[in-house]
């Protein structure tokens, strides 16, 4: 009985300490729920963000190491390009908003196969270096108890995190906060989400993956700018 209790306060722990961050995100994906962008969205996308963690990290329990950690900072140039396209190009998104109509309101499971979750997922998967930094050595430590344990606590943390966020945006002082600017510094917190995980996993210390970093960030500048003077200059 000791034992399952320490391996559910571990999975919390590991858990809590990984995703506090987690919460900023979701609470910024929240403010900015639409007619093309729903609670179910988020939802999903973070299951299936936190699921492509959880499965990149399994390989530990049987004893190897699937990414070097320089690699996985990669990852960082995700939430940069999604903040990249978010900077130049906001009113794109305001449009398609007063497009969609009521009838775009999916199932759960139709929603798997929207681009918005996997938008969600993305960011989810790059902010997740740190998960892995612990995931890893945590299910290479466990037994296969052990571990079915940790991956209940996990998923059922999961839920609570969503519902964490999505009731901070109910307050008041918050809803209003971050419904009227949240789209205006929520680039910037996701440009400045990937320059974090670059830093802190040593990508940029590596030569190579430096020059891979800066051609992705480049091409996605280009790209999103193209895009942003199509939408102004239409044909």
């Amino acid at each position: 009985m000791n034992d399952f209790i320490t391996t559910i306060s571990t999975g919390f722990a590991a858990f809590t300490a990984t995703n506090l961050d987690d919460i900023v995100v979701l609470l910024l994906f929240f403010s900015q729920v639409s007619a093309t962008f729903r609670y179910q969205h988020i939802v999903v996308g973070q299951y299936l963000g936190f699921t492509a963690l959880v499965l990149a990290s399994l390989p530990s329990f049987f004893g190897g190491k699937l990414f070097p950690e320089d690699w996985i900072g990669l990852l960082g140039t995700v939430p940069i390009a999604i903040g990249i396209n978010r900077l130049l190009n906001p009113q794109i998104d305001e449009d398609e908003t007063t497009i969609e109509s009521e009838q775009s309101q999916n199932s759960w499971l139709k929603s798997l196969f929207s681009p918005q979750v996997y938008g969600v997922a993305a960011v989810t998967i790059a902010n997740g270096s740190d998960n892995l930094s612990i995931y890893m050595p945590l299910f290479a430590s466990s037994t296969w108890e052990d571990l079915g344990v940790i991956l209940i606590v996990f998923f059922s943390l999961v839920t609570v995190w969503c519902y964490a966020a999505y009731r901070f945006t109910q307050v008041p002082v918050l809803a209003k906060l971050f419904t009227r600017y949240g789209s205006y510094f929520i680039p910037f917190v996701l440009i400045g989400l990937g320059i974090f995980i670059l830093i802190d996993s040593h990508t940029l210390e590596n030569r190579g993956l430096t020059v891979i970093t800066v051609a992705i960030i480049g091409l996605s500048l280009m790209t999103e700018a193209r895009e942003a003077f199509r939408y102004k200059n239409p044909v």
